[in-house]
C-alpha cells in the first residue's frame, strides 16, 4: 500500500471513530433528558405518560399525608392540580404552600415521584416554576376580570 493510501486510510478511521463517539454522546444525552411540566401541562395531556420527566409547582396548603416513608401529596400552579405521591425521605424545606420540584412518572392520572426537591430559600424558585405560576396567575386575573365584568349592569 502506497504511502498516500495508508494516510487518506488512517483519516477515514480516525473520523469513523469520531463519528462513532459523538453518537455515542448525544444517544446518552438524549436517553438523560428531563423536561419540565406544570400541573397545567399535565392536566392538558402534554406531559410524557411513559417517561420521566419533573413536575413544579407549589405543594397545596392541606394536602401532605404521610405514612412512614410513605408520602403524597398534591403540586398546583394554583390554576391546576395533580397527585403526587413519594416513598422516601423528604427535603427539610419542603412545607405546605413551598415551591418543589419533583422528578418522576405519571401513572394512571398520579404522578410517582423518584426524587423530591425542595426551593432552598426564600427567593429562589426555578426558572420553569415560577414561569408557569406567574402564567395562572395571569389566567386567573383574566377569568376573574371577566366575571366581574358579566356580573355588573
Amino acid at each position: 500500500m502506497k504511502p498516500r493510501h495508508k494516510r487518506i486510510a488512517i483519516v477515514i478511521g480516525a473520523l469513523v471513530m469520531v463519528s462513532g463517539a459523538v453518537g455515542l454522546v448525544l444517544n446518552a444525552f438524549q436517553s438523560n433528558l428531563v423536561f419540565f411540566y406544570s400541573p397545567s401541562q399535565v392536566a392538558a395531556q402534554e406531559a410524557p405518560l411513559a417517561k420521566t420527566f419533573r413536575l413544579g409547582g407549589l405543594v397545596q396548603a392541606g394536602s401532605v399525608r404521610r405514612d412512614g416513608l410513605n408520602v403524597s401529596f398534591v403540586v398546583t400552579d394554583t390554576l391546576k392540580s395533580t397527585p403526587v405521591r413519594y416513598q422516601g425521605i423528604l427535603p427539610d424545606l419542603f412545607k405546605e404552600g413551598k415551591g418543589v420540584v419533583a422528578q418522576g412518572q405519571l401513572r394512571g392520572g398520579v404522578f410517582e415521584a423518584r426524587e423530591v426537591l425542595a426551593k432552598h430559600d426564600e427567593n429562589y424558585m426555578p426558572p420553569e416554576a415560577a414561569a408557569a405560576l406567574e402564567h395562572a396567575a395571569r389566567v386567573n386575573q383574566k377569568v376573574g376580570s371577566s366575571v366581574v365584568r358579566e356580573t355588573k349592569p
